[in-house]
């Protein structure tokens, strides 16, 4: 009898990390199934490539049911674990669902796994902006992630954004559709047919919104607020003096601390800052309202002898620096 040319797992296995390693490609390819999931391979290919599998029936499940089977993703882009998770929630979902709406493009990836991919093609983005992108995807589209992406719609799109906007504003609408847009983007150009729904939905006369300005108090409406705030709050007079003259100055608080009198021009009201971010020194010109608040501080400058050091007492001379803690 002339052997067949199909080659098949003849014991199932556990499908770990070690064990797909250690499956050799053949001339054609074959499937390793998972002796604990039923459904769930992997499939190794003639060029070593290994892909994860599930395979389902669909309809009443019988043998007559039409075969369907979905490809999760490649070894050594997502964990067994992780593969597995999917696969079980993706044979759940079949069963969940007699009519077998799943899609009749083979291979066709689920939405998490092309937002995967969309991360993993662009390593060079700053960490806060990768940390905001799962965070959105997560919190807004994150009931899509098993769903493949033929089978997200312009009508789903539409929905979303409107959704999204009611609930989280226009800001957040705006940034998770287009992110959704561009995970799209490489996989329209995957795979032929696909078509971007979210483009879809701006053809079909989808807008985002105009982005709105945020009004911004001028200093003028804000210090006063500030000084009445700080005034209630802080009871130090030290304390006071280095949160007003930041406040007024703009100057960072490893600016304020170290300020001594010789950098002050108390004719002139300038002040030099010789340490600064950019590391070079600035000259901060102070209103002319200021001199009297300025000899405050400087009488109870001379009461102690360190910038808010912890405990004071009468130095022999006056101290050298701007601001004290009593």
């Amino acid at each position: 009898m002339k052997p067949s040319a199909k080659r098949v797992a003849l014991n199932k296995l556990a499908l770990t990390s070690d064990a797909i390693e250690a499956l050799e490609p053949a001339d054609k390819p074959w499937i390793a199934w998972d002796d604990q999931l039923t459904g769930f391979g992997v499939r190794v290919h003639p060029s070593g490539t290994k892909s994860f599998i599930v395979n389902y029936r669909t309809g009443d499940g019988g043998r007559k049911a039409p075969n369907k089977r979905v490809v999760l993703g490649h070894h050594g882009e997502i964990s067994p674990g992780r593969v597995r998770r999917l696969a079980r929630q993706v044979l759940d979902e079949a069963a969940a669902d007699p009519a077998g709406g799943r899609p009749a493009t083979p291979g066709m990836p689920m939405l998490e796994q092309a937002f995967e991919a969309y991360m993993v093609a662009n390593p060079h983005r700053a960490a806060s902006t990768n940390e905001l992108d799962r965070y959105r995807f997560k919190r807004c589209l994150g009931d899509w992630q098993m769903r493949p992406l033929d089978a997200i719609t312009r009508r789903d799109v539409e929905g979303r954004f409107n959704r999204l906007t009611g609930e989280s504003g226009w800001s957040m609408a705006n940034q998770t559709i287009s992110l959704l847009r561009s995970i799209y983007r490489r996989s329209s150009v995957d795979f032929e047919g696909l078509r971007n729904p979210v483009d879809l939905w701006l053809a079909g006369g989808g807008r985002y919104h105009r982005p709105r300005r945020r009004k911004i108090s001028a200093p003028a409406e804000v210090l006063p607020c500030w000084k009445k705030g700080i005034e209630a709050a802080v009871g130090m007079a030290s304390a006071r003096d280095a949160l007003w003259f930041g406040l007024y100055t703009g100057m960072r608080l490893n600016e304020v601390l170290p300020l001594r009198w010789e950098r002050v021009d108390m004719a002139g009201l300038v002040f030099r800052v010789e340490e600064t971010k950019t590391g070079s020194p600035w000259n901060c010109l102070s209103p002319g309202n200021w001199r009297p608040f300025l000899n405050a501080v400087g009488w109870r400058a001379r009461r102690c002898r360190t910038v808010f050091a912890a405990g004071c007492f009468r130095p022999a001379g006056p101290a050298p620096w701007v601001m004290s803690r009593p």
